[in-house]
């Protein structure tokens, strides 16, 4: 995929990680998180009903207010790409929860909503859903916007538990030390709960409050890793070139319990 900044930033990410290995066998891997479960809904709508896709997201926010409030689901939000594709999905959503059975609980719920299914913009768009599961993750409680950005990467067979153990040790200090300065609003490294892509595949995602705290992050990973000239090769030494896109997104709204 071409280069764009939010690259740059997985690949500063991933050289941290790598970089520090010969040291990762005298640490001890971050404390594991209980799973979370995250449902993602996404749709490439037609330009002239953009408006349409957007006023359905608004019209699920009070049921999904609800569900955080009785504890059904601990978070939602939604999201409009800022760099399109031909075919590729113009708008997103999605909602997390502590299991499988809430996630499912939720769905129902939504589904259940008068016209939730036959509103004519659904009707004319595209659509993919995906289940994500992942025990890397930290957000700040309350409502925001901003901006989303995720990479796809496609990890080397065999690699996943190195990979995943590298980000708990090397990864996570960073954007902690991010999230508590206020420049992001939530991190995570998802894999997929149901495989719809190749095994291996995982996804990293940021989410910042305004444009200029993406580039406190961008300058953050770049001031940590100006000295390390290994950058490339560390990244080919875990992650596939192949199959690895970037996406940057506005998020419209975003709930976290």
């Amino acid at each position: 995929m071409r280069k764009r900044t939010t690259w740059g930033v997985c690949l500063l990410i991933l050289s941290l990680a790598l970089a520090t290995i010969g040291r990762l066998q005298a640490q001890t891997a971050a404390k594991d998180k209980p799973p979370v479960y995250t449902y993602v809904a996404e749709w490439d709508v037609p330009r002239a009903q953009w408006g349409d896709i957007v006023k359905m997201d608004e019209q699920d926010r009070p049921l999904l207010d609800k569900l955080v409030a009785d504890g059904t689901i601990v978070g939602y939000g939604a999201y409009t790409n800022l760099i399109h594709q031909e075919g590729q999905p113009t708008h997103g959503s999605w909602f997390t929860a502590t299991s499988e059975g809430n996630l499912l609980k939720a769905l129902e719920a939504i589904y259940a909503q008068p016209g939730s299914t036959t509103a004519p913009v659904e009707g004319a768009s595209k659509h993919w859903d995906q289940i994500f599961t992942g025990d890397i993750y930290n957000s700040k409680p309350g409502t925001s916007g901003g901006y989303l950005t995720w990479s796809r990467w496609e990890i080397k067979p065999g690699e996943t538990r190195a990979y995943s153990d590298l980000i708990k040790s090397n990864f996570v200090p960073i954007l902690e030390k991010l999230l508590a300065e206020g420049s992001i609003t939530s991190y995570g490294l998802l894999r997929e709960d149901f495989h719809q892509q190749k095994l291996g595949t995982i996804y990293q995602y940021i989410t910042v409050p305004n444009a200029a705290a993406l580039d406190q992050v961008n300058q953050a990973f770049s001031d940590a890793f100006k000295d390390n000239p290994a950058v490339g090769d560390a990244v080919r030494g875990l992650a596939e070139r192949e199959g690895h896109q970037d996406f940057l997104t506005r998020l419209r709204f975003m709930v976290i319990k």
